[in-house]
């Protein structure tokens, strides 16, 4: 019985703790890879959790995005503790001027619309600026007897055309017309 608690690989510490002594026992100079890392955990502590790269990648990035661990060129790194801290994307945001003690901050108004007041007179509809409808006008009916005539000496004069494109003319409706000097 003694002898296999001997044998036995310690606890498994948590993750975190785990990567971050993996990265300083390897202690390489341009940082450590995450297979590098994985196999000196699997080394050290043998038994390991099922899903132990999904774990590793996880604590990883959580590690890299709190700034403990610097990611570079495939590589993590303990962070440099004299290192200026890593700015996020796009424009800082403006320093807030910290108010004198004793000074509550009081806002004018209230966020969002107001509540209607159920005692107001209600409002007539406002009237329209130009008298004039919105949207496009109505579509006019033809007038009946045209612009200068009856409607049947007005369709005899203009030929209906179908919409669209005219159908090609084929070879054969052309005749040669022959000229006579």
């Amino acid at each position: 019985m003694a002898t296999e608690e001997a044998n036995k690989p310690p606890p498994l510490p948590c993750y975190p703790q785990l990567i971050i002594n993996a990265i300083e026992a390897l202690d390489d100079k341009n940082g450590s890879n995450k297979t590098s890392i994985s196999k000196y955990i699997e080394s050290k502590y043998g038994d390991l959790p099922t899903g132990h790269s999904t774990l590793l990648s996880h604590h990883l990035n959580r590690l890299k995005e709190t700034g403990e661990l610097v990611f570079w060129k495939n590589n993590y790194m303990k962070a440099d503790p004299n290192a200026p801290p890593k700015r996020g994307r796009g424009r800082p945001p403006k320093p807030k001027v910290p108010l004198p003690p004793g000074m509550v901050l009081s806002s004018g108004r209230p966020r969002g619309r107001p509540p209607k007041d159920p005692n107001a007179p209600p409002r007539s509809p406002k009237p329209s600026g130009s008298g004039k409808p919105r949207g496009r006008p109505r579509k006019m009916t033809r007038p009946e007897g045209g612009i200068g005539g009856s409607s049947t000496t007005m369709m005899s004069t203009l030929a209906v055309r179908p919409r669209g494109r005219p159908p090609k003319v084929k070879a054969s409706a052309l005749t040669e017309v022959s000229v006579e000097h």
